[in-house]
């Protein structure tokens, strides 16, 4: 199974990516949490353009990605987990999975406090409604950032490659999920919340209020926000009536991707 998966690695990245975003998308319109403020033939056209403008940009500018990445600190023996050959495979990945969650934690948090950084990430915030489009909704130049730092990563640790994969599988599906507009009853919210970010948990993230912007920043696993404080359970205006996006970027034409690439040059704090 492990070489299976490392084999077919971009085949099954693909299949997971495609199979949830049709799951979240179909729920979203049996089981939606919020109505709409904008139609999706508004939002969603610069939404997954610019998923296919950040794929080929990944292309074009990097050699290698976290994936290729793994395999080259493999080959050459590279990070922390090929010092400690006594460590067994299985406790490897799960550790590694759980550092580079942490890492994105932490990566989130910085670029929410650096302004140059910010003004990056703020484009992912300006989405005036939330749904499964909106988890990869990131400004090209965020995502370079975000894979440079992601590669550093894995050659310190020397990410196993099963690992990796595993991890991008999860990361991709955890964002499509708690971006979604899908309603969940409260028991499975009680069930969830504890072990994974929910949608209900994340879109307090994207409040237009900026003291619950600036909070919530896990993306897959919620432990981050409540062991290092800065998680809020509940919105101050609730769920239905929270205001979602940024003030200054709510006229359909800030909604066009050419808007949504040269937004953070046009922005002034």
């Amino acid at each position: 199974m492990h070489q299976w998966i490392v084999t077919h690695a971009d085949t099954l990245r693909l299949a997971c990516f495609l199979s949830l975003f049709l799951l979240f998308a179909v729920l979203e319109t049996y089981f939606e949490r919020r109505r709409p403020h904008v139609k999706k033939t508004q939002r969603w056209p610069a939404n997954l353009s610019i998923v296919v403008l950040n794929s080929l940009v990944l292309k074009l500018a990097f050699p290698l990605l976290a994936i290729d990445a793994a395999y080259v600190a493999q080959q050459y023996q590279w990070g922390l987990w090929h010092q400690l050959t006594f460590l067994p495979l299985w406790w490897v990945v799960i550790v590694t999975i759980l550092l580079m969650d942490m890492a994105i934690y932490f990566q989130h948090r910085l670029f929410h406090r650096v302004p140059l950084l910010w003004r990056l990430h703020r484009v992912h915030h300006t989405d005036v409604d939330l749904d499964v489009t909106s988890g990869a909704r990131f400004h090209p130049l965020e995502i370079l950032l975000s894979m440079l730092i992601k590669i550093g990563l894995v050659f310190l640790l020397g990410a196993p490659i099963i690992a990796v994969i595993l991890f991008e599988i999860a990361l991709n599906g955890a964002a499509m999920f708690n971006h979604a507009n899908i309603r969940i009853s409260s028991k499975l919210e009680r069930l969830l919340r504890p072990v994974v970010v929910t949608p209900d948990m994340h879109r307090i993230h994207h409040s237009i209020l900026g003291y619950e912007t600036h909070k919530n920043f896990g993306f897959f696993l919620s432990c981050w926000d409540r062991w290092f404080h800065s998680y809020v359970a509940q919105p101050e205006q609730g769920h239905q009536d929270i205001v979602l996006g940024q003030q200054d970027c709510r006229r359909k034409k800030d909604m066009k991707l050419a808007a949504l690439l040269l937004q953070p040059f046009k922005y002034r704090n």
